[in-house]
């Protein structure tokens, strides 16, 4: 999981990266990078960290131009140490391309051996993007040759991309002197959503300096666009919405700001992660047409009543959630149950996300720096506690002790999505079973490890009808609860090769 951003603006586009990244950083806290495009110059940051603490003003003052993209990383290839494996990846040939990109490929050793002994180019890193990078630039060398780069030269290259790569990934490329591209995995499993804002006088004034400062054009675009793992980033920066990129397409907008598309894979259908919709996407994000935060209602509504199936109504008085993921699921809760909503735990904001985090230390380690538990509200109480889901169990057991640690005399616990059970390979990182709580254990098993009096999980199917419902969806990405794998080609030797392979 990270999030990316792209912008094709009428003035500096700097600063417009900037804001959009703050607004995806719950995605990945590890390391962040900007790069912008002056005409046909380049100019790339990258840092280690958040990005209101990675970037200084002299590293804003050197991204000069008016199309620009972002990331911010949360490791699930290489290390989450390694500067040098932080994202924009860039090549020089051909054009120069520096690129983002959200997502997980499954055939990457297959594309590394292609990358040395069919396409000859060297590699810096165990990084997938660093492939799909080069996998991008071989296409668009073998397209292009004398002719001029136009969208419909990029738009084969994409095909091409599509035709060798395999997983999950949205992709943000930016081509200097032409243009940004943006394209989406044919199956629709990581998000990418298109926006535009018209220029507006006080806009244009400001851009019109600004492009004469810097030799440019001074013809303005009549729009703006923006590309972004989530629609907030587009509602906070006054873009409308104008879709979802669809699986398999592409989409290219030049430095006059003229966008075109076009659907660059035969066989596509929309399965989007189901783990968006449970953890990592915020709450005030739409994607795929679905608001995140009444997906997560929904499935509330669907655990209160397997909650009512399994737990005694005199066992439990309040109802509790882990800030922030699980609140929209625990209110649904109290109120389909008619208990009351408390709020237990205090978080600490300037901690990051543990799920997240890279390494299970530091993952134990940050639970009781993150989360408090306020005796007040647990002291002589029976409480539910509801949260998004339970993975490794580190944080699930460590809360159910610090509420009975506050005085709970009982405690229940409820997870708002299905036992996680197995690996996920398309961009989340849980790549060993072995470290999931629920692998190859039941319900009690669980319950005896967390420690709780009781221990409730909502149904796969019950999941799926929450966040699908009302949708012409052709699937959801369920891997890691059911063990399938939509992509097909994910096969036991291959998981044992990512449990051996990927740091978790």
């Amino acid at each position: 999981m990270c999030g990316i951003v792209g912008h094709v603006s009428a003035g500096p586009v700097n600063q417009q990266v900037y804001d959009s990244l703050l607004l995806v950083q719950h995605r990945g806290q590890d390391s962040t990078g900007i790069a912008t495009a002056d005409g046909r110059t380049l100019h790339q940051s990258k840092k280690s960290g958040q990005v209101r603490e990675a970037y200084r003003t002299r590293d804003m003052r050197e991204l000069l131009g008016n199309i620009g993209l972002g990331h911010v990383r949360y490791a699930t290839k290489g290390h989450a140490t390694n500067l040098d494996e932080a994202q924009p990846f860039y090549v020089n040939a051909p054009y120069g391309i520096v690129l983002v990109h959200n997502g997980n490929l499954t055939n990457t050793r297959e594309l590394t051996q292609q990358m040395r002994e069919r396409d000859f180019r060297h590699l810096n890193s165990s990084s997938d993007t660093e492939l799909l990078l080069n996998v991008l630039a071989s296409s668009l060398q073998d397209n292009v040759g004398n002719r001029h780069l136009d969208a419909d030269a990029i738009f084969e290259a994409v095909t091409k991309v599509h035709s060798r790569i395999r997983g999950a990934y949205g992709v943000i490329a930016l081509i200097a002197g032409h243009g940004l591209l943006a394209f989406r995995d044919p199956l629709g499993i990581r998000p990418l959503v298109l926006g535009r804002r018209q220029v507006t006088e006080e806009i244009a004034e400001a851009a019109r300096t600004y492009r004469e400062t810097h030799g440019l054009s001074d013809e303005l675009p009549e729009q703006e666009w923006v590309v972004a793992s989530e629609s907030l980033v587009l509602e906070a920066g006054g873009y409308e919405v104008v879709r979802e990129i669809a699986p398999g397409e592409a989409v290219f907008i030049d430095e006059a700001g003229r966008m075109q598309s076009q659907q660059c894979a035969t066989d596509t259908s929309l399965v989007p992660c189901a783990f968006e919709y449970v953890y990592l996407a915020r709450p005030d994000s739409v994607m795929n047409g679905i608001s995140v935060y009444e997906a997560r209602l929904r499935m509330g509504e669907k655990l209160a009543q397997t909650v009512r199936q399994h737990v005694p109504d005199d066992d439990f008085d309040v109802v509790m959630p882990i800030p922030d993921s699980a609140r929209p699921a625990a209110l649904q809760v109290a109120h389909t149950l008619g208990k009351e909503y408390r709020e237990g735990f205090y978080k600490n904001r300037y901690v990051g996300r543990t799920f997240i985090m890279p390494g299970q230390e530091v993952r134990q380690k940050s639970v009781r720096q993150k989360l408090n538990a306020m005796r007040s509200e647990f002291e002589g109480k029976k409480v539910l506690i509801i949260d998004d889901s339970i993975v490794r169990g580190t944080t699930s057991k460590q809360i159910v002790e610090m509420a009975y640690e506050a005085g709970a005399v009982k405690v229940t616990f409820a997870s708002a999505a299905p036992p996680v059970r197995y690996p996920h390979v398309y961009g989340i990182n849980m790549p060993n079973a072995e470290e999931l709580v629920a692998h190859n254990r039941s319900v009690e098993d669980v319950r005896k490890i967390l420690g709780c009096d009781h221990l409730v999980y909502l149904g796969v199917e019950d999941m799926a009808e929450a966040i699908m419902a009302d949708t012409d969806w052709d699937g959801l990405e369920m891997s890691c609860f059911t063990g399938e794998y939509v992509t097909g080609d994910v096969t036991e030797e291959y998981l044992e090769f990512v449990a051996g392979d990927q740091e978790s």
